[in-house]
């Protein structure tokens, strides 16, 4: 079974700095994209930033110059690294892979359980 298990997050000030980082496992045949997406209650989920196997990363219009995201597909690791974090970017963050298993070989999204980022004074 694919899981997505994520670590970091947690509160900081403004201008100040986060590491997240998703580990995915399971019988995988391949990954296609990873990467991370956030939500805040009663808002849509939005993307962050992913990076594709061809590494190519994609960042969401609010988080350029500021995230860097870093992906290894060989290790299954994605690792987002927040700097100059605003208070607008608290929301829960979810680490997605779209993947190829062996139990569902068509592709398929696979999201972690989330973790909370605050960024307050």
């Amino acid at each position: 079974q694919v899981q997505l298990v994520e670590s970091g997050g947690g509160s900081v000030q403004p201008g100040g700095s986060l590491r997240l980082s998703c580990i995915v496992s399971g019988n995988i045949l391949n990954i296609n994209n990873m990467g991370w997406y956030r939500q805040d209650p009663g808002k849509q989920r939005e993307v962050v930033a992913y990076i594709t196997s061809d590494g190519i990363a994609n960042y969401g219009s609010s988080v350029k110059g500021r995230f860097s995201l870093a992906g290894d597909f060989a290790k299954k690791t994605v690792t987002l690294q927040m700097n100059s974090l605003k208070p607008e970017d608290t929301a829960t963050y979810y680490c997605n892979a779209n993947l190829r298993s062996v139990e569902r070989p068509y592709g398929l999204d696979y999201w972690g359980q989330g973790t909370q980022v605050t960024v307050s004074s």
